[in-house]
């Protein structure tokens, strides 16, 4: 079945698209739970390797939200050396304000993949991440902000006993693989998007 789209629809997609960015100052305004719930449905409804569907989504709010920050602070141990190298001392700055308390996102997504020897690794992370992407373009829909974060990949053992996944037998077996955070929220700022770089990107062979 080939869908029919407006051109004024076509046109508001690819205004989706680009206007995504990363958001790392949000307002502390709670989220509905169903508003959350249609975002992970969004990402759920992404496509997968051998269509297992190997997402795992933990969803952080209230209190249990509040304690991961703590844990989160944590991870930017690991990292914040490479970004002192890489961004100006102010956007650094604000930064370091970010990982110690999430922007005050009031959500936060654990985003797990169940890998299975029956499909490639890679493969099975990938289907994750484009269910990540879905869920990023959703929370924009939706009026909200978001961040995917690997920080907490700096702390992956911690974060895994944090929600209790070490003691699942998948777990054990080395099946069920930390891969990212996504954070949610109401902006609180309008940070300019990085230019989009395409040079050495895209490689055309036709013959």
């Amino acid at each position: 079945m080939t869908l029919s789209l407006s051109p004024e629809f076509k046109t508001q997609f690819y205004h989706l698209l680009e206007s995504r960015k990363s958001i790392r100052k949000f307002k502390p305004h709670p989220i509905p739970r169903e508003t959350i719930e249609r975002i992970l449905a969004a990402g759920m409804h992404a496509p997968s390797g051998k269509n297992r569907q190997n997402w795992r989504f933990f969803v952080l709010t209230g209190p249990k939200r509040d304690e991961y920050v703590l844990l989160s602070q944590k991870s930017w141990l690991g990292i914040k050396d490479v970004l002192e190298r890489r961004l100006k001392p102010s956007l650094y700055q604000f930064t370091e304000r970010f990982f110690y308390s999430l922007g005050d996102a009031p959500v936060v997504i654990l985003c797990y993949s169940m890998n299975d020897a029956e499909e490639r690794y890679h493969t099975s992370i990938g289907s994750v991440y484009m269910a990540v992407e879905n869920m990023n373009l959703a929370a924009l829909a939706a009026g909200l902000g978001s961040c995917t974060m690997g920080a907490p990949l700096e702390i992956r053992q911690e974060v895994d006993r944090f929600i209790g996944v070490d003691q699942w037998p998948e777990y054990k077996d080395d099946k069920l693989e930390l891969l990212c955070a996504l954070v949610l929220g109401v902006p609180d700022h309008d940070p300019p998007k990085a230019v989009r770089q395409t040079e050495g990107r895209v490689y055309w062979l036709e013959k």
